[in-house]
């Protein structure tokens, strides 16, 4: 081999062995880099590992507690149930020995039953009457209890009814008299009808529960000179002629007997007066009435044409 053949060669081995080393160099990083994933993974699988036996060691020493308490409950149940089970014994032992003695008494029972049975019958009998007697006489006391009270209630009410009575009286009276003196003989209203109303319109009488006032009357055979458009007032007032309270009164002025006479309605109406007529007024009330006794007079223009009274309870 000549010396430029040897150099070259040299010059060839010099070039292949660096480009070796750093295959084996980068082969090196690769397993040393798998290597340290390896590691990553398997040291995060130990300390999986250990937690989860952390756990089952906890978990092991519970178990290990609740079996300590059951077999200590165990043990102690079972000694109780030796101790029941000796009671039950003697408990039955008991029990035989009641039932002999219960035995010899419904013999020696049965035995005075028949040597005394005429005589027990009658006992029972006397018995029986001397209890339906007892309940006789409290149902009789009760009943007069019962009389007693109603007898007083219903004195009170007569009372009560007959002052009621004369008050009514008293009011009609006095619009009987203002009915005279106001109303003119051939027109004026007949059938005067009066209802005192609930919110959905049935009739009811109790003071805090009414509101409303219904008002209906006949006009007939009215004169022809009376006949046409006129004004119809309805005023409603106490037993002292006081009116009710109104969130909008309707004051007006009629002329009766050739007088005007100032009035506060509750409601007004334009009629046109025919021959013959059926008319009707419902107010609902402002406020709650009190108990007691009220008017309700019909006006026109030319005076009175009516009246009647109403109870609140």
């Amino acid at each position: 081999m000549t010396t430029e053949e040897r150099y070259q060669e040299k010059k060839s081995n010099n070039f292949i062995l660096p480009i070796i080393l750093g295959l084996l160099l980068l082969g090196a990083a690769v397993w040393a880099f798998t290597l340290k994933s390896k590691n990553d993974n398997l040291n995060k699988k130990t300390a999986a590992l250990t937690s989860e036996m952390t756990k089952l060691k906890e978990v092991k020493s519970q178990l290990r507690a609740s079996v300590d308490s059951l077999s200590q409950a165990y043990e102690a149940l079972n000694e109780e149930n030796t101790s029941l089970q000796g009671d039950v014994e003697a408990a039955n032992a008991k029990a035989k020995a009641r039932y002999a003695k219960i035995a010899r008494l419904k013999k020696q029972l049965a035995e005075a039953n028949n040597s005394n049975a005429g005589l027990s019958a009658q006992i029972q009998t006397l018995l029986a009457a001397k209890n339906d007697l007892e309940a006789s006489i409290v149902s009789l006391q009760m009943q007069n209890d019962s009389l007693k009270t109603l007898t007083v209630s219903l004195s009170e009410d007569l009372n009560q009814t007959k002052e009621d009575k004369a008050a009514l009286e008293r009011l009609n009276a006095s619009i009987n008299d203002e009915l005279k003196r106001l109303t003119l003989s051939n027109f004026k209203a007949t059938a005067f009808n009066v209802s005192t109303l609930l919110r959905n319109g049935k009739i009811h009488m109790r003071a805090r529960r009414v509101r409303k006032v219904k008002v209906s009357f006949d006009l007939t055979n009215v004169p022809e000179k009376y006949q046409g458009v006129r004004p119809i007032y309805m005023v409603i007032t106490d037993e002292k002629a006081t009116p009710i309270p109104l969130e909008h009164p309707i004051n007006a002025t009629v002329k009766v007997n050739g007088q005007s006479i100032d009035i506060q309605a509750v409601e007004a109406k334009e009629i046109n007066i025919s021959d013959s007529q059926r008319l009707s007024f419902t107010h609902n009330l402002a406020k709650k009435l009190k108990r007691g006794y009220y008017r309700v007079a019909v006006y026109t223009d030319i005076g009175m044409l009516g009246g009647s009274s109403f109870r609140l309870r």
